[in-house]
């Protein structure tokens, strides 16, 4: 036996949490409206970002640095188009 802590302890998952953070922030799309953190044994990523193709940029970087691990995604994309009617008002 090694004796290294288990590949899923609770020290390794709050760094992969904390370099998924990290990641988000440096790289495309610079997403820091997304948060991700340890709730009861797994990893919930939630947030809003401006278009289709950046969730899908976070999506896979979720993917990429958080594999192996129990995570729940909620991040949504802001609707940005104008409207097409007003709005009725009492």
């Amino acid at each position: 036996m090694s004796g290294s802590a288990p590949e899923h302890s609770g020290e390794n998952v709050e760094y992969r949490v904390a370099h998924f953070r990290d990641r988000l922030a440096a790289e495309e799309p610079g997403e820091l409206g997304v948060r991700a953190e340890v709730r009861a044994g797994a990893v919930v990523v939630t947030g809003t970002v401006p278009s289709a193709q950046c969730r899908e940029t976070v999506l896979r970087t979720v993917r990429e640095e958080l594999a192996g691990l129990a995570v729940h995604t909620d991040v949504v994309v802001a609707e940005t188009a104008t409207p097409d009617h007003a709005e009725e008002l009492p």
